[in-house]
């Protein structure tokens, strides 16, 4: 079993309100988010590949311009854009063909915080 991950950046604006962070978390602010995406399997013979990594790039891109300088709040399943939120919107948006989707980690790098996101319980 190989895992691969690629990862891609984000810049977004969000509010939260009901957290102990109080007032400052309230107000419409942004971050720097970094999601980082793990496939597992094992790879092609034909290509060597667990998944190509132009395909792969393809569907974050996609997912990338849904949330890339948006307002999270505003983006329809993200109406409470917490990191939590956010691992899985990305997740449940990727159903790579012939893959197993690990999981998907989510970075607030300035703050020092990260989600990840591995999939219902079964």
């Amino acid at each position: 079993m190989w895992e691969i991950v690629k990862s891609f950046r984000f810049e977004a604006a969000h509010s939260l309100a009901g957290t102990t962070l109080g007032s400052d978390a309230e107000q419409v602010h942004g971050h720097s988010f970094r999601a980082e995406v793990a496939l597992r399997g094992t790879p092609d013979p034909a290509t060597g590949m667990v998944k190509d990594f132009g395909a792969l790039d393809a569907e974050l891109a996609a997912i990338r311009r849904t949330l890339d300088h948006r307002m999270l709040n505003h983006v329809e399943g993200l109406e409470r854009p917490t990191l939590e939120t956010l691992a899985r919107y990305i997740f449940d948006r990727l159903r790579p063909a012939g893959v197993r989707l690990a999981r998907v980690t989510v970075y607030r790098d300035s703050c020092g915080e990260a989600c990840s996101y591995f999939g219902e319980d079964k």
